[in-house]
């Protein structure tokens, strides 16, 4: 992993700050996420202070800090859902896995999202993991959802 983010920043030896948001997309790209690593080493290639990294790269929600789980759950929290119940969604979500929106599960197979707009407002609330959406998700519905992938893994 280190070597991967040492041969991103070897590409660029004349990178500078105007550089950083490429090569953070491009190491998240490459490593599914952002390390503490990383951000050490781009702000020594970019000779910038950790702080401005972690700053920059915490504003844009295109950003992760922790690797994605093998099933990766977004929660579209849109006006649709939003009014259709999404908020309790994502919370028997959270209860269920034990962890909170943008956190993976210790055991690396869950991961939760919450984004604007899925763009599946007729199906509202809508989740989506791994690109395969549900609709009209209930509180109930979300258990057996998740028990069915995690049985997937067994």
């Amino acid at each position: 992993m280190i070597k991967e983010i040492d041969a991103i920043l070897d590409e660029n030896p004349k990178a500078g700050r105007e550089d950083l948001i490429p090569l953070l997309q491009e190491i998240q790209e490459n490593q599914g996420y952002l390390s503490e690593n990383a951000i050490i080493k781009v702000g020594k290639h970019l000779q910038l202070p950790t702080s401005k990294i972690y700053g920059v790269a915490t504003f844009y929600n295109q950003f992760r800090f922790e690797p994605k789980g093998k099933y990766h759950i977004q929660v579209c929290r849109g006006t649709a859902c939003h009014v259709l119940g999404s908020s309790t969604v994502l919370d028997q979500l959270e209860k269920h896995l034990k962890i909170k929106a943008d956190q993976t599960t210790k055991d690396n197979l869950f991961s939760i999202e919450v984004v604007a707009c899925i763009g599946a407002c007729g199906l509202a609330p809508v989740i989506c993991v791994n690109g395969e959406f549900y609709a009209k998700v209930t509180s109930e519905s979300i258990k057996e959802i998740v028990e069915n992938y995690r049985n997937k893994n067994d």
